[in-house]
């Protein structure tokens, strides 16, 4: 059994509008609402072993802010190739995961994680999956549990959803 975490970065700012995308920071609300999507993983008890993390200025806040919450020392790759990524080099990249890892964090942007999200979800609490589909805001976070045991069979409609969690439903 294999456990997937899907967190969309946390709100980032416009303020400073000569900033390229990728350079974007978090804003006020992000930085509060990275702690607590770590507080609720660490509550659960499944905590990532591996956590791929895009290498815009955003992603790369929302997981040192998550970090500390965690109590667990997982392997954490910054990749370049998670920025922008749409759903299926996402899925591509999942795959090559190492059969070894049980539970791997991918923290990335939409809208390619949110149709990554949508096209691997084959199960799960019918309000859940219809709240997921509706909207996937900014530092939300899908659990998907996989009843496989290597990361390359994960395939359109192979994950169960577990849960859905937005920062506001923890504050």
């Amino acid at each position: 059994m294999k456990t997937l975490f899907l967190l969309r970065h946390a709100k980032s700012s416009w303020s400073e509008p000569g900033l390229s995308d990728f350079d974007r920071p978090l804003n006020e609300r992000g930085r509060r609402a990275a702690p607590l999507i770590a507080r609720h993983l660490a509550r659960g008890g499944l905590l990532p072993d591996l956590i791929l993390c895009s290498a815009a200025l955003r992603t790369r806040e929302t997981l040192a802010l998550m970090l500390p919450g965690l109590a667990r020392d997982a392997v954490v790759r910054i990749e370049s190739g998670l920025y922008g990524a749409d759903a299926g080099t996402l899925l591509r990249r999942l795959e090559r995961v190492e059969s070894a890892v049980d539970c791997v964090l991918l923290i990335a942007h939409n809208p390619g994680l949110e149709d990554l999200a949508a096209g691997i979800c084959g199960g799960g609490p019918e309000p859940m999956r219809r709240r997921m589909d509706e909207k996937f805001p900014t530092a939300a976070l899908a659990a998907f549990a996989l009843d496989e045991a290597r990361w390359s069979s994960l395939r359109e409609g192979a994950a169960i959803l577990t849960d859905f969690v937005l920062p506001k439903d923890l504050a």
